[in-house]
C-alpha cells in the first residue's frame, strides 16, 4: 500500500492522463511526488532515464508518458509512434526493475485489440487478429509494454501491472485539429462554430462507428484503485461499458454547446475501427466503476473550455 510520503514517479505528468493522476494524488495528500518535463528528461534516452532512477529511486511508478494522437497523426507518423513509444516504455520499465521499484502501473490503450474482434472487448482477445491499420504502430508499442510487464513479473518477480483505458477525454486534452482525438476536436469545432455563427460543422466519417469514452478523472481514479488493490499479471480494461455512435457524440456536443447550425458528415475521411467497446467486468468485479457519465463529462469540460483553447490561438 502506498503511504502519503511514498516516493511516487508520475511519467508524462504534463499530459492529459499524467496530469489527472498528479492532481488526484495531490488532492489525496501525497507529498513526495517526483515529476520531470520532457525538456528535463528525455524518456527515449536510456542513459538519462538510468541517471534519473539512480538519483530519485522512486518506490512507485505510473507509466503515463507516451506519444499520442488521433487517426491522422497515427497514420502520418508511423515510424515515430513506434520508435518513441517503444523507447519510452522500455527505458522506464527496465530501469524500474533495475532500481527495485515496488510497483509499476503501465497505461496502454484500447487500440491494442484486433480491428474485428468480438464485442465487447475482453482482455483475452489480445493478439487474436489483425490490428486497425491506422494506429498499428501505437498498438504494437502498447502490446509490447503489456508483455514487458508480464515477462518482467515472470522472470524477475516485479510487481508490474497494466491497465488499458478506453478512449479518454477531459482537462488538458489536445485540441490541435491536426493531431487531436474525436471529442476534443468536436468540442473545439462546435464551440468555435457557435462563436463565429457558422452554418455547419464538419465531422469526419459517416457517423456510424461506435465508441466508448471515459473521463480522464475516472481513469486516474482507476489507476489509483489498481495500484492499491491489484497485483496480477493479466492487464485490466478500464472503461464505462457504455458506447455512443459518432453521430450521437456530435449531437450531444452540439446540444451542450448550444450550436444551432447543421452537422456535415464528410464520408471521404476514414471511419477507423467500426466498434470498440470494452468489457469492464474484470475491473468492476474488483470493486471499481466509473462515476462520470459522458454528458456530465462534456458539461465539466465546457465550464473551462475557453482556457483549454487559449493556447491554440
Amino acid at each position: 500500500m502506498m503511504r502519503k510520503n511514498s516516493k511516487i514517479y508520475i511519467s508524462g505528468h504534463n499530459g492529459m492522463v499524467g496530469s489527472s493522476i498528479f492532481r488526484l494524488f495531490k488532492s489525496e495528500g501525497f507529498d513526495n511526488i517526483v515529476v520531470r518535463s520532457s525538456s528535463q528528461l528525455d524518456l527515449r534516452n536510456q542513459i538519462e532515464v538510468k541517471d534519473f532512477f539512480d538519483l530519485e529511486k522512486p518506490e512507485y511508478v505510473f507509466m503515463a508518458a507516451a506519444k499520442v494522437g488521433g487517426i491522422l497523426a497515427n497514420d502520418t507518423y508511423k515510424a515515430e509512434f513506434l520508435y518513441d513509444n517503444m523507447m519510452i516504455q522500455n527505458n522506464v520499465i527496465h530501469q524500474s526493475y533495475k532500481s527495485g521499484v515496488k510497483k509499476l502501473l503501465f497505461l496502454g490503450s484500447s487500440c491494442i485489440y484486433p480491428k474485428l474482434a468480438s464485442q465487447p472487448l475482453k482482455e483475452e482477445y489480445l493478439l487474436t487478429g489483425l490490428l486497425e491499420s491506422t494506429n498499428e504502430p501505437y498498438a504494437i508499442a502498447k502490446i509490447s509494454g503489456i508483455k514487458m510487464c508480464e515477462f518482467y513479473r515472470m522472470q524477475y518477480g516485479c510487481n508490474f501491472i497494466s491497465a488499458m483505458p478506453t478512449n479518454l477525454y477531459g482537462p488538458n486534452d489536445n485540441y490541435n485539429l491536426q493531431t487531436s482525438h474525436l471529442v476534443p476536436a468536436l468540442l473545439r469545432k462546435f464551440y468555435e462554430a457557435k462563436q463565429n455563427n457558422s452554418a455547419s460543422v464538419e465531422v469526419w466519417g459517416d457517423g456510424t462507428p461506435l465508441r466508448e469514452f471515459l473521463h480522464v478523472n475516472d481513469c486516474a481514479d482507476a489507476c489509483f484503485f489498481l495500484m492499491e488493490n491489484y497485483n496480477d499479471s493479466s492487464f485490466v480494461n478500464v472503461g464505462t461499458g457504455v458506447e455512443h455512435s459518432i453521430f450521437q457524440v456530435a449531437e450531444i456536443i452540439k446540444e451542450k454547446v448550444e450550436f444551432e447550425g447543421d452537422i456535415f458528415f464528410n464520408k471521404t475521411y476514414p471511419n477507423g475501427t467500426p466498434r470498440k467497446l470494452m468489457d469492464v467486468n474484470r475491473v468492476n468485479n474488483l470493486g471499481w466503476k466509473h462515476k462520470i457519465s459522458f454528458e456530465k463529462g462534456i458539461e465539466m469540460i465546457l465550464e473551462n473550455i475557453e482556457s483549454e483553447l487559449e493556447k491554440y490561438h
